[in-house]
């Protein structure tokens, strides 16, 4: 996949974005026994409220609440650029005209105009309070111009630059961005304090980006060897995730047995593993320590699912 054809992010210096999430929020309540240092109540266990994409008739991708089950939010259209947002109740997407549509309910609407489109990789991503939405504008340069514009479509400004410009993940506390480049060639990460967009050390090939730690300094990524195919850039329904630091290129050990499907970071700093079993899959969730907090059986229905969101 040649990068020249992919959008990508470009960063104004001066330009300063609220932080939407406060780093390291608790979840309010907890049936375990685990504390923090400080004596603070331990985050609430996971419902197992998520979002899945079938690559089935029609590509549905769908919310999961236990006791009501699969509703359809939507469908995932040809371009394959698409994202849902944390709160497990908005898509969006971008169609091979470059327009950004968001759908809430029954309701869609046409939000932005001049994405980047027709390569499949080059996703949007939504902010951690699901209130804005990231997209790439279409560029023939390495790096590209990244756009933030609200959920209903105002406030569209330019946010950075970067050539991380495939499968972009926003970090909890709302200050980073991250994606692998179109020629798979490693991952960049976006400052929107600094305006500065580097290459993360440790991280050679990839193909996929599915989470960023609540800083933004680890990064969820499918690291790929030399000889391993680059893929066409769709999202993925299951992969072997590595955790690297982007600061200092070590890989963060993943202390869950059994095939791993893929691993999402929580905005309080948890770690939830997705684990491949035959009945059913599995969340394993560790806090920052790698200490098991936690195990949750998926829904039968989702075994073969791509996870595209954990919601709570």
């Amino acid at each position: 996949m040649n990068s020249r054809i992919l959008p990508g992010l470009a960063l104004a210096a001066a330009l300063t974005i609220p932080a939407v999430v406060t780093p390291g929020a608790a979840l309010a309540g907890t049936t375990s026994a685990h504390t923090s240092a400080a004596g603070a109540a331990a985050p609430k266990p996971l419902a197992g409220v998520a979002v899945y994409l079938s690559y089935g008739k029609g590509y549905p991708i769908s919310r999961y609440e236990p006791g009501r089950g699969f509703t359809k939010l939507g469908g995932a259209p040809d371009t394959f650029q698409f994202a849902a947002s944390p709160d497990g109740e908005k898509l969006a997407w971008i169609t091979m005209d470059g327009r950004v549509h968001v759908k809430a309910g029954r309701s869609a609407k046409v939000v932005a105009k001049g994405a980047g489109a027709g390569a499949p990789c080059a996703t949007p991503v939504w902010s951690p309070d699901s209130a804005h939405v990231a997209y790439l504008g279409r560029s023939n340069a390495d790096a590209s111009p990244l756009m933030i514009a609200r959920a209903d479509g105002t406030g569209a400004r330019k946010a950075g630059k970067t050539r991380g410009v495939c499968h972009l993940a926003w970090s909890g506390d709302g200050w980073r961005l991250a994606g692998y480049a179109g020629t798979t060639e490693g991952v960049y990460t976006l400052d929107l304090k600094s305006g500065r967009s580097v290459r993360a050390k440790g991280v050679k090939l990839a193909n996929h980006v599915q989470s960023l730690s609540p800083d933004g300094r680890k990064v969820v990524v499918h690291a790929l060897s030399p000889a391993a195919p680059g893929g066409d850039g769709v999202w993925p329904t299951a992969f072997n995730p590595t955790i690297v630091d982007t600061v200092t290129g070590k890989r963060v050990p993943i202390p869950v047995k059994g095939t791993k499907l893929g691993a999402f970071y929580l905005e309080d700093g948890r770690l939830v593993v997705r684990v491949a079993g035959r009945a059913h899959n599995t969340w394993v969730v560790l806090d920052s320590a790698g200490r098991e907090l936690q195990r949750l059986a998926e829904p039968a229905q989702a075994r073969r699912l791509g996870l595209l969101q954990i919601v709570r």
